[in-house]
């Protein structure tokens, strides 16, 4: 019998409707996408990178867990986060989603001297990167205006930062920036509690991480059953006010792994 005109129409709405629904249980189940809206993990995201999130990574926790049976506190079916890795964790106070570095483990002991990570009573190796150099400009849908090392900058000009590379007890290696000598570069010693976790942006002089209270705006330490999962790779890119603007496109930045 031969397939009528609409027939077809309906052939495609079905294909259209079981691709959309595939796609939203594939979200809830395993991946969540999540767009750059800050510069605090700079030179590693970017304003404008669209990745998406792992969130079997870790198991299910209360804040990624699709299923009514998750647990109030704790994970489902987890394997331990790793020091190094970089996790979208929902803030303990206004519950917006942040992303940042895993720096400290249950037990650990951190502290920051003159700019220098301490883990455990030991400095963390910093080898010099040479320098970020960006534009200064307004960035992405917020229109964030890049700190400088070198303010002031006028709008246009070459904003630049000093980068090092950080080496982690595990081996793990990132980039990490900085703009000037702030308060947060010399910390009390923290001792991070069980069933709880340090974070820290890369971008470490524009960062509200674990070195500040939540009181304060910050993140704390924050409890295991606030992850919601881990950033594995970028998909896309864009360095315009919307992704629709193709011109502003990052193309050397898609499909790029987060490391």
């Amino acid at each position: 019998m031969a397939t009528t005109a609409k027939d077809g129409i309906v052939e495609t709405i079905k294909t259209v409707v079981y691709a959309l629904l595939i796609a939203g249980v594939f979200r809830t189940l395993f991946y969540q996408p999540f767009w750059i809206p800050s510069g605090s993990m700079k030179d590693t995201l970017l304003i404008g990178d669209f990745l998406f999130v792992n969130k079997m990574a870790y198991g299910y926790s209360r804040y990624s867990c699709p299923f009514s049976a998750c647990p109030i506190s704790g994970r489902l079916f987890g394997s331990e986060p790793e020091r190094g890795d970089v996790v979208v964790f929902r803030h303990p106070a206004n519950g917006s989603d942040f992303i940042k570095r895993l720096i400290g483990l249950p037990g650990d002991t951190v502290q920051v001297k003159e700019g220098v990570l301490f883990l455990n009573g030991q400095p963390v190796p910093q080898e010099d990167g040479g320098l970020f150099e960006e534009i200064k400009a307004p960035q992405g849908s917020q229109r964030n205006m890049p700190r400088c090392a070198n303010d002031p900058v006028g709008v246009g000009g070459a904003c630049v930062k000093e980068r090092k590379i950080e080496t982690l007890p595990n081996g793990v290696r990132h980039d990490i920036l900085n703009i000037a000598n702030v308060p947060a570069d010399n910390t009390p010693l923290y001792t991070v509690p069980e069933g709880h976790y340090f974070f820290m942006g890369d971008n470490r002089d524009n960062s509200q991480d674990s070195r500040f209270a939540v009181s304060s705006g910050g993140v704390g330490m924050l409890p295991a059953e606030y992850l919601i999962g881990r950033a594995d790779r970028i998909m896309f890119s864009s360095a315009g006010r919307s992704l629709f603007f193709f011109w502003t496109w990052r193309s050397d930045r898609f499909f790029k792994a987060v490391e």
